[in-house]
């Protein structure tokens, strides 16, 4: 019997969910991509997804990388290679479980290939520029002393936005051995401690951060947080706002704009910025790539080995500046 493309799509989405365990953005992720590929089939008369061949997806991507007419008769840009990469494998790992599950004959995404993408090296602040940044975010009053916390935690742990928002006050960790660990947990938790961080796909990584996030957690948690978290309903997450709920992804975004704002930042800084600061200024300090893998939570260390790019590119900067022959 056919499998209609509404079927598969349907079947795909509760194995990633229930099986996989993606979040809840992934999941939303993976049906925008769905329901403009069955709308491309729609158009073209393609009747089930077992009348889907390589050639047909081809066509697809040949497509998506085509300049496209819009309904109003405008001419739109074709996507961008990484959101094409993106879309042709959210539709190839569709077809592949289909046909795994022996719900389709063939699997039609095999072989076809996506565009190369550009290499992007991500933005990282200077230093200076980082400083001034969470220096902004301070201030005495409760949402200043959140504020600091949480950018300052972003910098020293290289987390996400979104994995830092769903961090739970259980998520933090004194260093083990510290003497104010048993009586006194904030004090041991302000001179520095690991933070327990759940990334991609539920897989959980322990990060350190050091003193400066550790000042700035522990007069968040001692001098604001209390009172916020007594307006809510008694929510254990670390980051709360004013009437006591969990800080949204959104809201915190909203934070960083902020204090780049009033830093008075030439460099557009984004949600990653803090995280890509991170992973730069530990490789240019000498760390590892292996270890800044861990610390990012990097499945590939590929992924990891575009910031040593931008550290070549930083040293290669300084010689042609210094050295009296190099140019």
């Amino acid at each position: 019997m056919p499998l209609s493309v509404a079927q598969g799509t349907e079947r795909f989405l509760r194995h990633v969910a229930l099986e996989l365990g993606l979040s809840a953005n992934s999941r939303s992720a993976y049906r925008r991509d769905l329901a403009a590929y069955a709308a491309w089939l729609e158009l073209r008369g393609v009747p089930d997804l077992g009348s889907v061949t390589p050639e047909t997806l081809s066509a697809y991507v040949a497509e998506l990388a085509s300049p496209q007419t819009g309904d109003d008769g405008a001419e739109r840009p074709p996507l961008a290679a990484a959101s094409i990469t993106r879309r042709l494998s959210t539709v190839r790992s569709m077809h592949r479980f289909l046909f795994e599950e022996g719900l389709l004959e063939t699997h039609a995404g095999s072989g076809v290939r996506t565009p190369k993408r550009a290499q992007r090296l991500p933005k990282a602040l200077p230093i200076a520029d980082v400083e001034a940044l969470l220096a902004a975010a301070g201030g005495d009053d409760p949402v200043g002393l959140r504020d600091r916390a949480l950018l300052e935690l972003l910098y020293a742990s290289g987390a996400r936005v979104s994995e830092v928002t769903a961090l739970d006050l259980d998520d933090l960790l004194a260093a083990p051995g510290h003497a104010d660990a048993a009586h006194d947990p904030v004090a041991a938790l302000g001179d520095g401690g690991f933070v327990q961080v759940t990334g991609k796909g539920a897989k959980q990584r322990i990060v350190p951060y050091g003193s400066y996030a550790g000042a700035a957690l522990a007069a968040y948690l001692v001098r604001a947080r209390p009172a916020m978290a007594a307006r809510g309903s008694g929510t254990p997450a670390l980051f709360v706002g004013p009437r006591g709920a969990r800080l949204s992804r959104q809201s915190a975004w909203l934070v960083i704009k902020a204090a780049a704002e009033r830093a008075e930042l030439a460099q557009e800084v984004s949600p990653h910025t803090l995280r890509h600061s991170f992973a730069t200024h530990l490789l240019a300090g000498g760390a590892d790539v292996r270890t800044v893998q861990e610390l990012l939570g990097h499945a590939s260390v590929t992924t990891t080995q575009i910031y040593t790019q931008v550290t070549a590119d930083t040293l290669r900067e300084h010689y042609l500046l210094a050295h009296p022959r190099a140019k």
